[in-house]
């Protein structure tokens, strides 16, 4: 008659080996993890621009920050420079997703868009020309973005949006408002998209804020509440100076719980008897 064999109990030795095993393994993939994130901050670094225009009557100023946990980078950027006419150019953008891929793409966006830029005197064609290039590199990527170009002559700023979170402006004479310019589609979804252009007049001193959804949205916090605390601070800061104005609004940020990335950008703008106003 046979008998069962009763399984032998793993002994201590096998239980010992087994967790080596596993703990090497997570070291690993911590360590990728790790290597992947270092290398995403130094891409968002190296892409993102050293220092931002400065004209006569105008400020810029512009902050960005990581996810409260340091991982989700890579995907929120701006930028800022001068067109060969003398205008300014501003720009402010999220690319979906985070990690290695999303800041390369980042700066693929970003170069594409000066280039354009320089020959393009309309934002709704730059972001229109943008789009169709990004789309010919074959990318599953999309961004969502904003473009400005501001002549500090006539003070007259003219944008154009895709997909992109509203701006807050206020003047120093007590106004303030959350822009609602019509806009277009995401970057890199579809050819061929138009993108309407919005003409304002920055002849009141004040302050004109471009920033990304992890400044104002979060599980703490809805786009439109954290819009409205975003227009309150601005409001009652629009004299500042823009590096003190920008690190403000990024210091808002936590109030959305700063589970992504986040960016600003900060036009302080003097007053010019040129213009009627902020319209």
């Amino acid at each position: 008659m046979n008998r069962r064999r009763t399984p032998r109990s793993a002994s201590a030795e096998d239980l010992l080996s087994t967790l080596q095993h596993l703990t090497a393994r997570a070291r690993q993939e911590v360590e990728l993890h790790q290597a992947r994130v270092e290398l995403a901050q130094a891409l968002q670094r190296k892409m993102l621009p050293a220092a931002l225009p400065a004209l006569p009557g105008l400020q810029t100023a512009a902050r960005y920050a990581p996810a409260r946990d340091g991982l989700d980078i890579g995907g929120d950027w701006y930028d800022g420079f001068l067109l060969p006419d003398g205008a300014l150019g501003l720009a402010i953008g999220d690319v979906q997703g985070h990690d290695v891929e999303a800041a390369a793409f980042m700066g693929q966006i970003r170069i594409a868009m000066r280039a354009i830029a320089s020959t393009a005197a309309d934002p709704g064609e730059v972001l229109s020309r943008t789009n169709d290039l990004i789309l010919s590199m074959d990318s599953s990527l999309f961004a969502t973005c904003s473009f400005l170009r501001l002549d500090p002559g006539t003070r007259e700023l003219r944008s154009a949006r895709a997909g992109h979170v509203a701006c807050v402006w206020a003047t120093t004479d007590g106004r303030s408002g959350i822009t609602a310019d019509a806009g277009g589609l995401p970057l890199g979804i579809a050819l061929r998209q138009p993108y309407p252009v919005t003409r304002r007049d920055l002849g009141v001193e004040g302050a004109f804020v471009l920033l990304t959804d992890g400044v104002i949205e979060g599980p703490s916090l809805s786009i439109d509440d954290g819009l409205e605390r975003i227009r309150r601070l601005v409001s009652a800061h629009a004299g500042a100076d823009a590096e003190e104005l920008a690190d403000r609004v990024l210091h808002a940020a936590v109030f959305t719980g700063h589970e992504d990335d986040a960016a600003v950008l900060v036009l302080r703008h003097d007053a010019n008897a040129a213009g009627p106003g902020m319209t």
